[in-house]
């Protein structure tokens, strides 16, 4: 390789070995090896020399152009490499930091409540049904003795979903667990249809329930149960020494005093909200609403595929949250929903 190429390519090496970037790497590679650059007028040079001298000249020409290229591709390479080097030294991990491990999980207090409240009505002869959170429009309201023009049925309280059940009407997220009480006692009562004697309806229905609603104490999004008990000689007395019993050895406690207020929802008649007061401690002598209850109506019986003149029985909803709050002295139910494991990790040890 004559003096004037060596020169060339030692040109292009330093020029390369100046580029900071893979951009400026490009632009002095077209300096050399581009349609302009400099191993390319030589080569269009070739043209005027002798055919022997051509050959000569163009072999030491190409000697040149390899030489330069694999300067070309070194660079490229080492800004490929410092380019990955430091992309790995960002995001680099300190292996030296202390592990984080697992964390000790816990029964959510919502949760915790829930599951209390089953074992306690099992343990008094109830059964425990789920149902879909997704409701047709009948079982939500209409089997419930709630006609069209009910309230609750306004999308300021409901949601509802852009589909249609079979009968042509809107399915719902569910706003309370009653139909539970309807799909239930239906198909207590096919399964025993035929019996001599058909067995009292005996359950409870807990689950999520869904309303337009948000504030301390209400979330759009609540837990609630359900409890109904039919049969041919079950009354209010019945009701009131079933739930003065379920709170007692809920809140684990004797000094609770109940009262009946009338009140009315479509379901029950007669309907009463269910106060309860405690004789001691934080809350003594304040009367508390804790549920809404009543004999179920005989719209709804017979709904059930029953004889209001022959089957009788109370119903009742209480909230799971509510009861929660009262249990453990917590003000704002949305503290349930915050997702601070400082709250949360308190009831790991109640």
């Amino acid at each position: 390789m004559n003096t004037q190429l060596q020169d060339l390519v030692n040109q292009a090496r330093e020029q390369f070995a100046a580029s900071p970037s893979a951009a400026e790497l490009e632009n002095a590679k077209a300096r050399f090896l581009g349609k302009s650059g400099a191993i390319t007028a030589l080569m269009k040079d070739l043209a005027k020399l002798s055919a022997e001298d051509k050959r000569a000249q163009g072999a030491e020409i190409n000697l040149a152009k390899q030489a330069i290229e694999q300067a070309l591709q070194a660079r490229r390479d080492a800004l490929a490499e410092a380019e990955l080097q430091a992309r790995l030294a960002e995001q680099a991990i300190d292996v030296t930091l202390d592990g984080r491990g697992q964390r000790r999980g816990g029964v959510h207090p919502v949760m915790r409540s829930w599951m209390r409240i089953e074992s306690i009505f099992r343990s008094i002869g109830f059964e425990v049904a789920e149902g879909p959170e997704i409701e047709d429009d009948w079982s939500n309201f209409t089997a419930l003795n709630s006609p069209q023009d009910h309230p609750a049925r306004s999308m300021q309280d409901t949601f509802y979903v852009d589909l249609d059940d079979a009968r042509g009407q809107p399915l719902l997220l569910r706003t309370h667990t009653s139909p539970m009480q309807v799909r239930h006692a239906r198909a207590h009562v096919q399964r025993h249809q035929g019996s001599a004697a058909m067995p009292d309806i005996r359950v409870i229905a807990p689950g999520r329930t869904y309303r337009v609603d948000s504030d301390a104490t209400h979330s759009p999004m609540f837990h609630q149960f359900e409890g109904l008990w039919i049969g041919e000689n079950v009354s209010m007395a019945d009701l009131k020494g079933v739930y003065t019993a379920f709170l007692h050895a809920f809140f684990e406690r004797d000094d609770i005093e109940l009262r009946f207020r009338p009140s009315y929802f479509p379901f029950t008649e007669p309907s009463a909200e269910i106060d309860m007061m405690f004789d001691s401690g934080p809350l003594r002598g304040r009367w508390l609403e804790i549920s809404g209850a009543g004999q179920v109506h005989p719209v709804v019986v017979r709904n059930f595929g029953l004889d209001p003149e022959r089957h009788i029985g109370f119903a009742f909803g209480s909230g799971i949250e509510r009861l929660t709050m009262l249990r453990y002295g917590i003000g704002d139910l949305r503290q349930f929903y915050g997702s601070d494991l400082r709250f949360l990790e308190q009831f790991d040890a109640a």
